[in-house]
């Protein structure tokens, strides 16, 4: 029978003790707890191989680890081993879509490392690391702090938003080698500070998020060179940016019409909906969520938004209006101790 499983990263500062596993809910996108979360040092980002047998965390804690693990039937997680990240606090990772390299990022020493990966899942030793040069204007600016990993619709490509340098790199892979080549960049305003990445379902445009800056930013994506060009950006917020706020995370809606991003301090998700056309965006509404929204995820039905609270130790559920993008809590939630990530696993 086909179920929907969900993990979440905590930090362990906030009262987490590990990467937990959940049993989704299609009613109203609650979560059931699936055993005791697997213990680890703050597994500040999760990701799952593409063949659904095994999942990987960034460990945020001194030194800075990546964590494999196989997912049993039960959805219940066991080590299988660990490697450095080759820096300081990693904070973001993906896997290519043969399920054959895994790439992390380390935000504080902004270096990037390339994982081949064993037929069980088993992390390699680093078979590549590249260290990332640059500054900006802003006092969090002073070095580079690689920020999130993404890889393209056709696997060629990975794109890493540095909030550091004020760029979104752009490397092609050599899976075979697992390593990475820098083949253009992408100059964001400066003190921007880009921070997350995501495709649209159509293969043509992609849409990142500023951390410093609260805004997103539509971009056109070049297939055969993997270039990117702005299109529109958007403020993430009603009006100035005030001390405290940043921003987070973004997803692009499954149906491709919509585009969320989350705001820490003002504690809201935005909505913009996406030219069909262009694939430029245009702001539709924002709706109030838990207490630092660092993560949030949409199922893969693109029924429900699930938006975890940081600071609240609450991960609410909403469901998506289809035709306006609109979110209305269920009702449903759950406490998840210093949530920083979601991800679904349908099987």
């Amino acid at each position: 029978m086909a179920e929907t499983l969900v993990y979440a990263g905590t930090y362990k500062n906030k009262g987490g003790k590990g990467t937990y596993g959940f049993r989704f809910r299609d009613d109203d996108g609650g979560l059931d707890p699936i055993g005791d979360p697997a213990e680890s040092d703050s597994p500040s980002f999760v990701t799952i191989h593409p063949n659904g047998q095994s999942l990987y965390v960034t460990n945020e804690g001194d030194p800075g680890q990546v964590t494999a693990y196989a997912i049993g039937d039960d959805g219940s997680l066991t080590e299988l081993n660990r490697q450095s990240s080759h820096g300081a606090a990693p904070c973001h990772l993906m896997c290519d879509a043969t399920g054959k390299i895994l790439i992390v990022v380390n935000y504080t020493s902004g270096t990037v490392a390339t994982y081949p990966l064993q037929a069980d899942g088993s992390l390699d030793e680093a078979s590549q690391v590249i260290q990332h040069e640059g500054s900006s204007i802003l006092p969090r600016q002073t070095g580079p702090h690689a920020h999130s990993v993404n890889i393209d619709p056709q696997n060629r490509f990975a794109y890493v938003a540095d909030l550091g340098m004020d760029k979104v790199l752009v490397y092609e892979m050599d899976i075979e080698a697992g390593t990475l080549s820098l083949v253009s960049d992408l100059d964001t305003k400066p003190g921007a500070g880009p921070r997350h990445f995501d495709f649209h379902p159509n293969g043509k445009h992609a849409y990142l998020i500023n951390e410093i800056g609260c805004t997103v930013s539509a971009l056109g994506y070049d297939a055969s060179s993997g270039a990117l060009t702005e299109l529109n950006t958007m403020s993430t917020l009603p009006g100035e940016v005030e001390q405290g706020f940043s921003t987070a995370d973004i997803h692009v809606h499954v149906d491709g019409r919509f585009v969320y991003g989350s705001n820490r301090g003002h504690n809201t998700i935005a909505c913009y909906l996406i030219d069909d056309e262009t694939g430029a965006i245009m702001f539709s509404g924002r709706t109030d969520v838990e207490a630092v929204p660092r993560n949030f995820a949409i199922d893969p039905t693109g029924s429900f938004l699930l938006s975890a609270g940081q600071d609240s130790g609450k991960t609410t559920s909403f469901r998506i209006d289809g035709e306006t993008g609109a979110l209305t809590p269920t009702g449903a939630v759950t406490e998840i101790p210093g949530c920083v990530c979601l991800q679904f696993l349908s099987r």
